[in-house]
């Protein structure tokens, strides 16, 4: 995709993501269907209409893309390009009625030399507080068309370090000492349960750091970027599960002094 094309898809996305963030936020204060629920996650039935209208929306602009979504995968999702969706990242506190969760839209490009996709467009929609984040490959993150940076803080004891668990016994176990250590050493530590957010936190300043030790794919692929794209950086690495990642972003200025999740 040339640079006109890239800005013609991020154009999409956000319709896309404005479309279901109305629907989020008529329905915050709503009785949810709920689809199915386990002991730390919930599916409601929002979901999947978020996600209908955002791929009808893609889809009607760009029908030869596949979506890789939260809620089901529609197309070739192995081919050059794929939109990768989270309809509602931070559903369970969507569904407690907590005005803390987002869509979240990528689109991916497969990388010329293996079979691995990297992000080149990037949204992020917060309906509650309404604000946009956007970004592509190669050029400046925007928080509602305002160029935006990470923090530079440098200082452990100075900074705001976000974490989540993974939705597992097994990783909740092994995540407890990473988190016992960041705890006595960061200003603060938060678990607000939005990835999506929680990356674009960082790449705003308002967070230095975020780590998640078992996340999916959709929640973070247009956050990852969003965040490169602000100066940070980004690392994941697959662990097993469908499009499953450990993962940390910061800053860059703390790496150094911050252990990765294992």
């Amino acid at each position: 995709m040339n640079t006109k094309e890239k800005k013609s898809a991020l154009t999409v996305a956000v319709r896309a993501a404005r479309a279901a963030g109305t629907l989020m936020r008529q329905n915050l204060r709503a009785p949810k269907v709920v689809n199915a629920s386990t002991a730390y996650d919930i599916k409601l039935e929002l979901d999947v209409r978020c996600q209908k209208i955002i791929e009808k929306i893609l889809r009607a602009a760009l029908p030869k893309i596949a979506v890789l979504g939260e809620e089901g995968d529609s197309g070739a999702v192995n081919e050059e390009y794929r939109w990768v969706v989270d309809p509602i990242d931070g559903t369970v506190n969507f569904a407690y009625g907590i005005p803390h969760a987002c869509v979240s839209i990528a689109l991916q490009q497969r990388q010329s030399r293996g079979k691995d996709h990297e992000s080149i467009v990037g949204v992020v929609y917060d309906p509650f507080q309404d604000e946009l984040w956007t970004a592509i490959r190669g050029g400046p993150s925007r928080l509602n068309g305002r160029v935006v940076h990470v923090s530079r803080r440098r200082e452990l004891k100075e900074c705001i370090v976000s974490m989540g668990f993974g939705k597992s016994q097994v990783n909740l176990q092994r995540g407890l000492p990473h988190f016992a250590w960041l705890v006595r050493r960061v200003r603060r530590l938060r678990m607000m349960g939005a990835a999506a957010l929680g990356l674009t936190y960082v790449a705003t300043g308002r967070y230095d750091a975020y780590i998640e030790r078992a996340v999916s794919l959709w929640d973070v692929a247009a956050g990852g970027l969003i965040v490169e794209c602000a100066g940070g950086t980004f690392w994941t690495e697959p662990i097993r599960g469908r499009h499953r990642l450990r993962m940390m972003a910061s800053s860059g200025l703390i790496n150094d002094k911050l252990p990765k999740p294992k």
